[in-house]
């Protein structure tokens, strides 16, 4: 039975949550919060997956990397020395990895994912703190053989979703867990309502914008196998006792990962419809979520404990992102 004492002990936790999660933004951060490193590699556990289809010859490069920051790898070890420097890439993400793995020349892999990226920035250059990031379509050519995107997160403003809920789950601790306002799911509550999913809504609008994306990627790079990075397990399917680690209700947590498996199941069904290669990095990552232990997690949770920025992939998070890549081209791990 939970005392006063424990539930005072409880809020203050969650405050520190708080103040994490309004470093967050309203793009995929910019955050350099200090962190401790892990190492520790586990096996995948085995869940549902999305289908995924393979291509009928080989890949090689020239390879170009498209994406937002799941795929540039903010605050993880050592930031690329790239232009503009505000894009937060890491040397370590996971286009590095599967560049590395192919044995590309240098000259034959670019990374162009930028933090705080979003579909529209794939065809107009993007402002970052330090510089202004081209247009990340202009990298690709006739020459172009290997096309990795990860993108459509900013495009639902999946950060502000977390900071919100964040918000409203630092409001549910202290009002009694909802036993003075009846209400169990406060952000479901705001972003859902008579019927009509804001979230889901903006997921609808993404995938239509992809799907352009995607016939202009064709029509730039023709010769090139292009791949659709879906999004790893952020968190988990049920709360456990995840919310509160998070700050968030715990009946908020299914809703959010609802939300980001609808996201998935979008970029899927695009990818498909374009003839695109679609790559499923939730199945490899179930278990490793931002909830899960800090050995074996993907996702670092509000307050990293790895270097990583907030709410997102760990050097052990790219690493399995790369496998799930190189799975699909079916290249050599």
């Amino acid at each position: 039975m939970k005392t006063p004492t424990m539930a005072g002990l409880a809020t203050l936790a969650a405050g520190g949550v708080f103040l994490a999660a309004v470093t967050l933004g309203n793009d995929d951060d910019h955050d350099k919060t200090p962190v401790a490193v892990t190492h520790q590699k586990t096996p995948a556990t085995n869940s549902p997956t999305i289908s995924t289809t393979s291509p009928t010859s080989p890949v090689n490069g020239p390879y170009v990397a498209l994406g937002d920051s799941y795929t540039s790898g903010p605050n993880i070890p050592s930031q690329a020395t790239s232009t503009p420097a505000g894009c937060d890439r890491s040397d370590r993400n996971y286009p590095s990895l599967v560049a590395e793995q192919l044995a590309l020349d240098p000259a034959d892999f670019r990374d162009v994912s930028c933090t705080g990226a979003t579909i529209a920035d794939l065809t107009s250059a993007q402002s970052t703190d330090n510089g202004v990031n081209r247009a990340q379509l202009s990298a690709l050519s006739d020459e172009t053989r290997l096309v990795t995107i990860g993108i459509g997160g900013n495009d639902i403003g999946f950060s502000s979703l977390i900071k919100q809920c964040v918000k409203s789950g630092i409001l549910y601790y202290a009002m009694g867990s909802g036993k003075y306002t009846g209400v169990a799911a406060p952000c479901r509550e705001e972003y859902v309502s008579g019927g009509t999913d804001e979230i889901q809504q903006r997921i609808d609008t993404a995938g239509d914008r992809l799907a352009t994306a995607l016939a202009r990627i064709k029509d730039r790079a023709p010769q090139a196998e292009v791949y659709v990075v879906g999004y790893p397990a952020i968190l988990p399917p049920t709360a456990a006792d995840c919310g509160r680690e998070l700050g968030l209700a715990p009946a908020d947590v299914p809703f959010l990962h609802k939300e980001a498996q609808s996201l998935n199941t979008t970029l899927r069904e695009r990818a498909a419809a374009a003839g695109a290669v679609y790559v499923d990095t939730y199945k490899p990552s179930v278990g490793r979520d931002a909830c899960s232990d800090r050995t074996t997690r993907w996702i670092e949770p509000m307050i990293p404990l790895a270097p990583a920025a907030p709410v997102h992939p760990n050097a052990r998070g790219e690493r399995g992102m790369a496998d799930a890549v190189l799975d699909a081209v079916d290249a050599p791990k």
